[in-house]
């Protein structure tokens, strides 16, 4: 190895030219900031989405909608995803905790709502929030059972 060849790695050094070191470096003078203004004195620190007295672009932009405070969101699980859970897990008893455990929620205080799509071929004892009408009658015609969990 010869030390007098060493090199940076390739895009490790980025050169920069030094800013406000006099008339002779080019960048010199007013230091790249223009004349005058807040932006050329010392202390200026830009507010976010300040547009400099333009009328910002979160004020020119049209609001609608609502979202309501009381909203109840509910996790939705269909019938042909519990026959799969059935399928692979043999589970004859679901709640809220088995759910949260194999990837239906973010946490076990989520509400379950269950769903009628799909087919149901096993006799299962279902635990959860709130149930679809088709849900209740396909659970119950397979032979299953179901519990509505208290809000």
């Amino acid at each position: 190895m010869d030390l007098s060849k060493l090199m940076p790695a390739e895009g490790s050094v980025h050169k920069t030219k030094r800013i406000g070191r006099g008339e002779g470096s080019g960048r010199g003078g007013t230091s790249t900031k223009g004349h005058k203004g807040a932006q050329a004195r010392t202390g200026y620190s830009s507010k976010p989405g300040f547009e400099g007295g333009q009328m910002p672009l979160k004020l020119r932009v049209p609001k609608f909608g609502f979202k309501s405070r009381n909203r109840v969101e509910y996790i939705a699980v269909n019938l042909d995803q519990l026959q799969t859970l059935c399928d692979q897990h043999g589970a004859t008893v679901m709640n809220p905790a088995f759910f949260a455990e194999h990837g239906f929620g973010a946490s076990r205080g989520s509400r379950i709502k269950i769903l009628g799509r799909g087919e149901l071929n096993k006799a299962i004892q279902v635990e959860a929030h709130a149930f679809s009408a088709s849900a209740k009658s396909r659970i119950e015609a397979a032979g299953g059972s179901i519990s509505a969990l208290g809000a």
